[in-house]
């Protein structure tokens, strides 16, 4: 007896306190006070905070985010997600209080008269009706501490649902600006076969002048074929990403193929953009708060591990009636109670207790890595997604200046060509680069856009 009271004492000064990550050990150093990029393009101030696309000024585009959130099965299953976490913090929760169940019947015996008590064989009959109580006393903090694991695993489930929708705003968005931007490329193929088969009819004619020969007329043609050749190939993109909206709207591709076939400009958004510092990324990250909630939730669980070491405390009761006529149930006589508080103490299990501890604090370190993870990656996403950005305009700013080029030179070239001025490869090249600079003006463009919503997303925007 004297050794258990030894073991006690000890127990009770176990270092529960301690299960909270190492000093030192959580965001080991501190987040940078700037980003990489440092152009005036982007601004020190906190970013949208809500509905970032409004910034497009695109009806379309808003009407489609809003689509998404309400019936995307991803979104839809996170709720479940969220749902189902609340119902395990609720179960978490009932621990606080007693367990009462009521039972009623009766009973018919019959004893035995041949156990050499002397008492002959009886039959016995008796009603009863009583409440059980069985109640748990939370003295060690065991049922509060696994209470507060499920409740920050709920708060997780949350922002687990809100990183859903903001990947899911990112997604749609970039989905869209895909659509548009390929769609305005089978429009610049579509504008430049016309105008390349004008240049073979220009050919024709000349050819049956006698002012050149076959060979321009099959250069022409080279071209002008070579560009409906590329349309199928745009057609097809066009129809993919008409699916991935589809699929990211929960709907059928026939569902938005109406709504969506006509081509519409990419916006010409090209604007300072606040970014915060990255100090920030902690508060307005979704996904950074749902690994400091899941490291809170590990830290709980290994504190009630700790719990585990010490002795339990039940309170266990009863209170009915009995008797073996049916109308004095109820009566004072027929009371019976019970009150039996209790104790249960493991004191050895093969080293369970031990193992579950180890368990518990692996779990909870792995939980703090894959937080400074998070972190680090919110950081790296920001920071590659400005620098993609600021690039994207030098580059939407140098196509401008070459496709202007890339008009003058084909126009001046097809002017000499009709004077005879000059051969008709010049006119050929002319007409090959300027195809290729809308091209690369309109790719330029949609990702642009892309690359800014990819900022919007890395900083953790809301919807």
């Amino acid at each position: 007896m004297t050794r258990v009271r030894l073991v006690f004492c000890m127990l009770l000064f176990l270092p529960f306190g301690g299960y909270a990550q190492q000093d030192g050990k959580y965001l080991e150093r501190p987040l940078p006070d700037g980003w990489q990029e440092k152009d005036m393009l982007f601004q020190q101030v906190l970013p949208v905070d809500d509905q970032w696309w409004k910034v497009f000024e695109d009806a379309t585009l808003d009407s489609l985010i809003s689509l998404a959130m309400e019936q995307n099965p991803s979104v839809l299953m996170a709720i479940n997600r969220i749902d189902q976490a609340k119902a395990q913090w609720r179960i978490s929760q009932s621990d606080f209080y007693p367990s009462l169940t009521f039972n009623g019947g009766w009973t018919r015996q019959q004893t035995s008269g041949n156990l050499g008590t002397g008492s002959p064989q009886a039959w016995t009959g008796y009603y009863s009706a009583s409440v059980q109580m069985s109640w748990q006393l939370d003295v060690f903090g065991v049922i509060r501490q696994k209470a507060k694991a499920q409740k920050e695993l709920y708060a997780a489930s949350k922002e687990e649902y809100n990183a859903t929708m903001v990947s899911l705003c990112a997604e749609v968005a970039s989905a869209y600006f895909n659509l548009r931007e390929v769609q305005q490329e089978l429009d610049v193929l579509r504008r430049n076969a016309v105008s390349q088969e004008a240049v073979v009819k220009i050919t024709e004619s000349r050819y049956k002048t006698g002012l050149v020969s076959k060979l321009d007329v099959a250069q022409a043609k080279s071209v002008y074929y070579s560009t409906l050749a590329s349309i199928p190939t745009t057609e097809a993109n066009v129809i993919q990403y008409l699916n991935t909206l589809a699929v990211l709207l929960g709907l059928y591709p026939q569902d938005v193929t109406d709504a969506l076939s006509d081509t519409k400009p990419l916006p010409d958004y090209m604007e300072p953009v606040g970014v915060g510092v990255p100090g920030e990324l902690l508060l307005r990250r979704p996904d950074v708060r749902g690994a400091e909630r899941q490291v809170n939730a590990q830290a709980a669980l290994l504190g009630a591990s700790k719990r585990d070491w010490l002795p339990e405390f039940f309170l266990n009761g009863s209170f009915g009636y009995a008797s073996d006529d049916l109308k004095d149930v109820g009566k004072k006589g027929s009371m019976t109670w019970s009150i039996a508080p209790s104790m249960t103490w493991n004191l050895f299990n093969g080293g369970r207790n031990l193992q579950e501890e180890r368990l518990q604090r692996a779990q909870l370190d792995e939980s703090i890595n894959q937080f400074n993870q998070t972190v680090l990656t919110a950081v790296q996403e920001v920071d590659n997604a400005m620098s993609a950005y600021k690039n994207s305009i030098k580059q939407i700013v140098a196509c401008k200046e070459m496709l202007y080029q890339g008009k003058e030179a084909f126009d001046l070239s097809l002017d000499l060509y009709k004077q005879g001025l000059t051969p008709f490869q010049n006119v050929l090249d002319a007409q090959r680069s300027m195809l290729t600079y809308e091209n690369t003006l309109v790719k330029a463009k949609g990702y642009s856009l892309v690359c800014l919503v990819q900022m919007y997303q890395a900083l953790g925007g809301g919807w």
